[in-house]
């Protein structure tokens, strides 16, 4: 054998005894006499790859967690009066009472009328000429009107009202991410998820949609856009409430999460040709001391309200006695300090961890985890 493949060969050993020790921390594998060859099936699915190895893969527990959809009635068909909506009122047909019309001088053009109306204010208010202020945030426009002409009673024999929604201001619904259209809109109507949605002019072809998620009162509800989408499951094509976001992430951002005893916890890119839960633990950083390889717990999200709980005997993996197991995005991954006992336990240990990065976790873990 040429020199320069002796010194090629002596280096690729030493490079895979370094990695060893740092994936094992102390642990050296001196049982495994040097030169063993071992085959291992290769086999996708855990559960079968279990029952065909004997044994050999290296996911010992594996559970199926499922959410159930977001379930409500459906909201009144009318529209509901709220702050900054603007109002057309007329009141009996007497310009001196309704706020219907302003007349603003253009130059050459003269006097010209334009509608003007009134604006209901923070509190729910609107203010008429003489009338003064009438509450009607939170009615209908019926039953604003019969509010306004009890007020109007004062000043007029059996009055009459009319109102019309000059704009519609108090129903937001904020549209983002990787939306044709993104923004702020305003609901006119009770609208659906699939109307919102439409609202922004569809999504482009950068759009995650397995990630997509609504968002309301700052917790991700257990909807699946996916599935409502490209499935047509209208069990989650739900009634939007006024300040709901639909977020839409882009597909590029793709990476694992790496917690427990390690130097570096957080975020993992994930490579073009994939991640397997060796490259995850290496690139994190063991701790010198202290971590239990044999059960190393993963989150992994299937969809926004279903997902899978795994132990695995990574052990196994470093001793050649299973296939690399390769990482989806979104994982999160748990390297315990110590032998722990249930999933329970974990979830409160990495709690504090999955809070701090909430906003780039998938659907499931933030319905499931994050919840309160």
């Amino acid at each position: 054998m040429k020199p320069g493949r002796i010194i090629i060969l002596s280096f690729m050993c030493i490079c895979c005894f370094a990695m060893l020790l740092v994936m094992g921390g102390c642990t050296l594998y001196r049982d495994i006499a040097p030169g063993t060859v071992q085959k291992i099936p290769v086999r996708v699915d855990p559960a079968a790859a279990r029952a065909a190895q004997g044994g050999n893969s290296p996911v010992v527990e594996q559970q199926r967690v499922i959410i159930a959809p977001l379930d409500e009635p459906a909201p009144s068909p009318e529209y509901i009066i709220g702050p900054n909506d603007v109002l057309y009122i007329n009141v009996s047909g007497k310009p001196e009472f309704s706020s219907l019309t302003s007349t603003t001088t253009y130059g050459n053009l003269g006097n010209v009328k334009t509608p003007s109306g009134s604006r209901v204010d923070g509190n729910g208010n609107v203010h008429l000429p003489f009338i003064g202020a009438v509450p009607v945030g939170g009615l209908t426009i019926t039953q604003a009107e019969k509010r306004i002409a009890e007020a109007a009673k004062k000043f007029i024999n059996d009055p009459w009202v009319i109102i019309e929604v000059g704009e519609y201001k108090s129903h937001p619904l904020y549209l983002l991410g990787q939306f044709r259209n993104s923004g702020t809109f305003y609901m006119d109507r009770p609208l659906n998820l699939l109307q919102g949605i439409a609202m922004g002019n569809g999504y482009d072809g950068t759009a995650d949609l397995s990630s997509a998620r609504l968002i309301r009162d700052k917790k991700t509800m257990p909807v699946d856009i996916y599935e409502l989408l490209m499935r047509g499951d209208q069990r989650h094509n739900v009634w939007l409430k006024p300040g709901d976001a639909i977020y839409i992430p882009d597909n590029r951002s793709r990476m694992v999460f790496v917690f427990g005893a390690v130097k570096k916890a957080g975020p993992v890119t994930i490579p073009p040709d994939g991640l397997t839960l060796t490259q995850a633990i290496a690139s994190a950083e063991l701790r010198d001391t202290g971590h239990d390889f044999r059960y190393i717990r993963i989150i992994r999200s299937l969809s926004a309200t279903e997902g899978e709980l795994m132990v695995v005997d990574f052990d196994k993996i470093l001793r050649g006695e299973s296939m690399p197991l390769m990482l989806q995005r979104g994982d999160i991954v748990y390297v315990p300090k110590s032998a722990i006992g249930t999933w329970n336990d974990t979830i409160n240990e990495i709690l504090p961890s999955l809070q701090v990065f909430s906003a780039l976790l998938q659907p499931f873990v933030q319905i499931k985890y994050l919840k309160d």
